[in-house]
């Protein structure tokens, strides 16, 4: 059964570029399938993809116009990109779908949830808001309506788990220390990571995705950050555990050169003082803080 948390996930993305580099839409197929293509090969729910993404592409001047209304203060301009195409995503959803396919409930959860995974801190709580009062104007249609759960479901015990490695990458050059970070298309920085392959501990493992996804080479391992834990889902393997080790790890200042990992757009190395004015997600910001806050008091005690 195709997953279609993942299609809606693409379809963002989608929208996203769309947004930002104000494409015709006469392009926005094209732009679906190389997404498609890149992030979730043999997904199989293209039908899907393409009627909700010309949904909102069609029915986006009415749209908008429902979001200005249910959310006065906030203009659309001034919504957060990602924010700004859940809502219409969202919106398309609630207001033009087969309610059979898409109940009422299941497109603002859905919505909600791709805004906890690529908005910011508060994304979940606003876009729960205006869906919210959007869906009290309608009615609130099906609200009596009880979901079944699926009897294929698994329990998160039970999922099969993903092992995988990411790291800050950090430099010294000219008494000066420097982290590499990565882009991701929905406007985050973020940290490299990658599974592991078969015979691969950690250290190994780093090495190779590191070099893959930057085009540097790892000197040394040194702390363990923490661990992160999130359920994903796959068109094949269904739902399952990522779970991800992040370390401290020192390389040479070389250039970084990014590689062709999906759902990248930029690499670069920064100074310390510039990292927390970026935009970075909520679980990956105390895994940088812990790290600075270790280079900066090696730093002061040298």
């Amino acid at each position: 059964m195709a997953n279609r948390h993942l299609s809606r996930s693409i379809v963002l993305q989608t929208l996203f570029e769309l947004d930002i580099r104000e494409i015709d839409k006469k392009v926005a197929e094209e732009i679906l399938l190389r997404n498609t293509t890149e992030f979730a090969p043999g997904i199989g729910d293209h039908a899907f993809m393409t009627k909700l993404l010309d949904t909102v592409v069609s029915k986006k001047p009415e749209i908008d116009k429902i979001i200005e209304k249910a959310a006065p203060d906030w203009p659309l301009e001034k919504i957060a990109v990602v924010d700004r195409n859940v809502l219409r995503l969202g919106l398309a959803e609630l207001l033009f779908s087969d309610k059979d396919e898409v109940p009422a409930k299941v497109a603002i959860n859905e919505a909600i949830e791709l805004a906890k995974s690529f908005g910011g801190e508060s994304s979940g709580k606003f876009i729960n808001g205006v869906l919210g009062a959007v869906y009290k104007e309608m009615g609130e249609p099906g609200k009596d309506q009880v979901s079944k759960k699926k009897k294929d479901e698994i329990a998160f015990e039970d999922m099969p788990i993903e092992k995988k490695v990411g790291a800050v990458v950090y430099c010294k050059q000219d008494d000066e220390y420097y982290v590499a970070l990565v882009h991701d298309v929905f406007g985050h920085w973020t940290l490299s990571k990658g599974g592991l392959e078969d015979g691969e501990d950690d250290e190994t493992g780093l090495k190779r995705i590191i070099n893959e996804e930057l085009g540097i080479e790892i000197k040394e391992l040194l702390d363990k950050l923490g661990e992160n834990e999130y359920v994903a889902n796959h068109p094949e393997k269904g739902k399952h555990r990522k779970q991800v080790t992040y370390y401290l790890v020192s390389a040479d200042h070389d250039d970084v050169k990014l590689g062709e990992s999906g759902g990248l757009d930029d690499a670069r190395w920064f100074k310390l003082k510039e990292i927390l004015d970026l935009n970075f997600y909520d679980d990956i910001l105390p895994l940088v803080t812990k790290a600075i806050k270790k280079l900066a008091t090696d730093k002061t005690t040298k």
